[in-house]
């Protein structure tokens, strides 16, 4: 004779809505917006289907809708994600007592370290080697590149400015110019990066920039 069943206890099924409830650290918003992030940078906006995404987060499709929107609100949240990582990098190289020379290597060094990362291998830069084409068809993308790039430029004429404050640089230099050059050492550093260029050549090519930067 066949046995039914005994119900559930009460407890039981509360462990179990327990269970479900529970959600996997993919699903943490952080955690995804990195591996999108990765996804992106590796693979562009047009070639990340809404799968690779899901694979790569974890989540399925009405999650990451549910969380973050469609793709592209989840490619500018990555973006951001990305700029912000390196925001908060550079902190301590702007409260760091040390003179233009050493300031400007942990600048591009911070910059060449974000560079050479990725999952497989050299990523380069997020802005110059995939979201900068992407801004040629979306006016707020395109807003962001641009600020992007002047961040960068207004943190090396804060560079510059402290030198010459400091009395390790004239006052006659060009320090917008100067400041630009620089920045383009980010982007020169971001495609070579992508290219698999060795990471020691790159480092002598930055290091012989700094020194024609810092000439009064």
């Amino acid at each position: 004779m066949v046995q039914k069943k005994k119900p559930a206890s009460a407890g039981s099924e509360k462990a179990g809505e327990g269970k479900r409830r529970g959600r996997p650290r993919a699903y943490e918003p952080d955690v995804a917006i990195g591996k999108a992030l990765n996804l992106f940078r590796r693979t562009g906006y047009a070639a990340t289907s809404l799968d690779d995404l899901s694979t790569a987060t974890g989540m399925n499709r009405p999650s990451l809708y549910g969380a973050f929107g469609d793709k592209r609100a989840l490619y500018i949240k990555s973006y951001q994600r990305y700029r912000d990582d390196y925001t908060a990098g550079a902190v301590d190289i702007f409260n760091a007592d040390i003179d233009i020379r050493e300031r400007l290597k942990r600048f591009l060094t911070l910059a060449l370290d974000i560079h050479m990362a990725g999952e497989a291998g050299p990523s380069g830069c997020f802005t110059v080697m995939t979201v900068a084409s992407d801004a040629i068809a979306d006016a707020e993308i395109s807003a962001m590149v641009r600020e992007g790039f002047k961040d960068i430029d207004d943190a090396f004429v804060w560079c510059f400015r402290t030198a010459i404050a400091r009395g390790e640089l004239p006052d006659t230099i060009d320090v917008t110019v100067r400041a630009q050059m620089a920045s383009a050492m980010i982007y020169l550093s971001a495609v070579r990066s992508r290219a698999g260029m060795p990471r020691a050549e790159i480092e002598a090519t930055l290091a012989g920039a700094i020194e024609q930067l810092c000439r009064n």
